[in-house]
């Protein structure tokens, strides 16, 4: 069992400037029933605390570090970077660069816009498609998180689409009443929707892979409706590529499933472990923002060079290769093996590419109603287990985990072997 008794001192110091003594509510560890750890530095598979503990990471900051930790060349391009200075507020050949490199992995995005978030990525292509539509229903899917922008944050009640309530104190009424939420993975309720309102909807947004109730792939039914009734209807297709984007795929879930969407969003693994994203679509979509259009957003901060420089270094190690073959062999062995040792269990593993989630759950879990069944006692028990032994795992039943470069074989069958004693 690893001591954290610093890290359990700094939480209570943090605690008392920071709300809940976090930056962002999950790190907290609430729902797994402990207290955080305070991360000295990282490098590879491994994270370490300032208690002196060594844990192999799979959340790798969401899902951001795919080449592991504080990799030496995009650290040495980051800090080449700062040296020439760190933030202008004007244009610089970093920003075309990189650009040009997430448009050679996603054809899609025919021109594209960096920011600094995956909500303000989110947030941004909404608008773009109102102001391209002229339209205001926002249709998203229950338990796809999409950024905590106000029309965004909000959850269905039920498997009946209609207009929500927020899911968050602070948000007025009136910001999700243009928001409909409809169930994940049911292609009838989206058909449905569609063929009554269709001509209203300004965009339909979704996670192509839902990675925030827990990774839940659609079916392949599914996911070709959001292309056909979106087409039919007029409406935007915006797939959010926050997390699967350069993940799943040098070109993400679009390049895996072979659907071209009119607006992508990509983010994490874009900024190489700095803050930044991108929306992007058609150009004649994007031709409607300012200074060119009427749609409005900006940024000091957006395409930050450093930010540039490590996503280029990031982007151009992943477009190697055989990079992408030699991640999807190791993920399938190590996934086919765990699904063996979990059999019987009362456990199902979802999992798409290098992306897993463990429900403890007894029933196959196809959307967010079915990942509320799960057992978050058990799984904070699990949690709590495998962080004894060295292993942190992304801190709730609801979040995906991520096998990176970094994960070796030897890595990966120590930490079957413990996921095995772990669940007893």
């Amino acid at each position: 069992m690893n001591e954290r008794i610093k890290s359990a001192a700094a939480f209570e110091e943090a605690k008392q400037i920071i709300p809940g003594g976090v930056n962002s509510p999950v790190r907290a560890l609430k729902s797994v029933g402990t207290t955080p750890l305070f991360v000295r530095d990282a490098k590879g598979p491994y994270i370490y605390d300032i208690d002196d503990n060594k844990f192999i990471d799979f959340c790798m900051s969401w899902g951001v570090f795919i080449l592991g930790h504080n990799n030496d060349k995009v650290s040495k391009a980051a800090s080449d970077a700062i040296f020439h200075g760190s933030s202008f507020g004007i244009p610089t050949l970093a920003e075309t660069t990189l650009a040009e490199k997430v448009r050679e992995s996603f054809p899609s995005m025919e021109r594209l816009r960096f920011v600094n978030s995956g909500t303000e990525a989110t947030m941004s292509a909404i608008r773009v498609a109102r102001g391209f539509t002229g339209r205001d229903i926002l249709v998203k899917f229950e338990g796809c998180y999409h950024g905590h922008a106000d029309h965004l944050l909000v959850s269905a009640g039920s498997a009946v689409a209609k207009l929500n309530n927020a899911s968050s104190a602070g948000v007025p009424a009136g910001f999700t009443q243009y928001t409909v939420v409809l169930p994940y993975n049911d292609t009838e309720a989206l058909e449905k929707y569609f063929a009554g309102n269709g001509d209203k909807v300004a965009a339909l947004i979704i996670e192509p892979v839902a990675c925030n109730m827990g990774v839940v792939p659609p079916t392949h039914e599914f996911i070709e409706a959001t292309r056909k009734v979106t087409q039919e209807h007029g409406a935007i297709l915006i797939f959010d590529e926050v997390i699967t984007g350069f993940r799943l795929s040098y070109g993400g879930a679009q390049k895996r499933f072979g659907i071209t969407p009119d607006m992508t969003t990509v983010g994490k693994i874009v900024g190489g472990g700095f803050p930044a994203a991108a929306f992007g679509g058609r150009a004649d979509i994007m031709s409607v923002l300012a200074p060119e259009g009427p749609v409005y957003q900006a940024g000091t901060l957006s395409g930050n060079p450093v930010a540039m420089a490590a996503g280029y270094e990031t982007l151009k190690q992943l477009g190697e290769p055989g990079v992408y073959e030699l991640l999807e062999e190791r993920s399938n062995r190590f996934l086919s093996r765990l699904e063996k040792i979990v059999e019987g269990k009362g456990i199902q593993v979802n999992h798409v590419g290098t992306m897993f989630t463990m429900f403890f759950n007894d029933q196959p879990v196809r959307n967010f109603q079915d990942t509320k069944k799960s057992d978050q006692e058990r799984f904070a028990r699990y949690f709590r287990n495998m962080l004894d032994r060295g292993i942190y795992v992304s801190p709730s039943q609801f979040e995906g985990n991520f096998i990176s470069l970094c994960h070796t074989d030897e890595i990966l069958d120590y930490v079957l072997k413990s996921i095995e004693e772990s669940i007893e």
